[in-house]
């Protein structure tokens, strides 16, 4: 967050040019060229309805992104920060209005596996952490994946509408400094097993595991560690009762 800051600080004084500072937040690489492939994809590509709009961009987005299996759809309106730390195995679609955000100075990024399916309006974006998403994820419309560490969702999980699922936002909050001045952190990996089901509007914590098959209640909040094939509910989440196998 310091960093962070410090760089904004440095273009309000004008030692950064403005066009770089939009292309390091953005596109992640501060030359020209990257700059310009980045913005005339995205210009003519991203809102292009029908049929013909889902072929340009299955064929062009490719070029700015670090990676891109066959058989990909991506919908209107998604958007792409850090695009070349961004990789995608096929089969997957991405629905309209997602923002897939891979920014960060050390960090590896995104990577979404095949099979999977990222509905309408999700975000999932990286504060120089790295985000694991296995193959035939299905997370629902309007959800937020945050990680400024690591989160991991195993393969074959069903995330439902608006869940969010975190890794960081933690702060030793200390009253008489502005939060906004604060440095927040993570305390580990957010781990989701495989298998498993989140109801809607479940919220993940920072640092959670969550173990395989296990089934999280709609508006439940974890907050602790859960066990594999279990189903947990409430606020905050507590297993209630165990899943036969």
């Amino acid at each position: 967050m310091q960093q962070e800051n410090f760089k904004v600080k440095e273009v309000g004084k004008g030692k950064i040019p403005r066009w770089q500072q939009y292309a390091e937040l953005t596109v992640g690489k501060t030359d020209l060229l990257s700059l310009l492939k980045y913005e005339i994809i995205i210009f003519f590509l991203i809102d292009i309805p029908g049929a013909l709009g889902l072929y340009l961009r299955s064929k062009l987005y490719p070029l700015i992104l670090g990676e891109v299996g066959s058989n990909v759809i991506f919908g209107r309106g998604v958007s792409f920060r850090h695009p070349h730390k961004i990789k995608i195995g096929k089969n997957v679609i991405i629905d309209d209005n997602c923002v897939l955000d891979g920014k960060g100075t050390s960090n590896s990024g995104i990577v979404i596996g095949d099979g999977a399916y990222i509905g309408r309006n999700t975000i999932i974006y990286c504060k120089n952490g790295d985000i694991n998403i296995q193959p035939r994820v299905n997370i629902g419309a309007n959800c937020q994946i945050y990680s400024k560490r690591e989160v991991e969702i195993g393969e074959g999980t069903m995330i439902a509408a608006y869940n969010c699922i975190l890794s960081g936002g933690r702060y030793d909050y200390r009253s008489e400094i502005p939060l906004a001045d604060q440095s927040s952190y993570s305390n580990g990996p957010t781990t989701i097993g495989k298998g498993c089901w989140l109801g809607l509007k479940a919220v993940v914590m920072d640092g959670i595991s969550i173990g395989d098959r296990t089934v999280i209640g709609a508006g439940a909040v974890v907050t602790k560690t859960l066990p594999a094939a279990v189903v947990a509910t409430g606020v905050p989440a507590q297993v209630k009762s165990q899943i036969c196998l």
